[in-house]
């Protein structure tokens, strides 16, 4: 009797671990539909942020004298945001505010 339920026992423990297939896919990548073309005229990078419903959200940081297209992620066509450019040493900062977000928004610095 004993060996019957140590038998069912681990028939009933193999039948729970069996491994069961997985099939795993990536979804297809967002569409962003707002970006920024930024214009860096500094001598050193920024950190670029859009300021969103009070939440800063990091977009990317630009080289020193250079120009960039940032895509922006999560915030809507026709949306109104203020954009933040902030030097690496964290020295100044750089505001443009009430701007409507659009396919391509050009922003200058400074």
């Amino acid at each position: 009797m004993r060996v019957l339920m140590v038998s069912l026992s681990m028939l009933a423990l193999a039948a729970c671990t069996s491994g069961r297939q997985v099939e795993v896919r990536t979804g297809p990548e967002p569409t962003v539909d707002t970006s920024i073309n930024l214009t860096n005229n500094l001598s050193q990078a920024v950190n670029v942020y859009v300021v969103s419903g009070g939440n800063d959200i990091f977009l990317k940081q630009v080289s020193a004298n250079s120009v960039d297209h940032i895509p922006v992620a999560g915030v809507p066509a026709g949306a109104t945001v203020n954009l933040r450019a902030v030097t690496v040493d964290g020295t100044r900062t750089y505001t443009k505010n009430n701007v409507t977000l659009s396919s391509a928004y050009d922003w200058r610095l400074p």
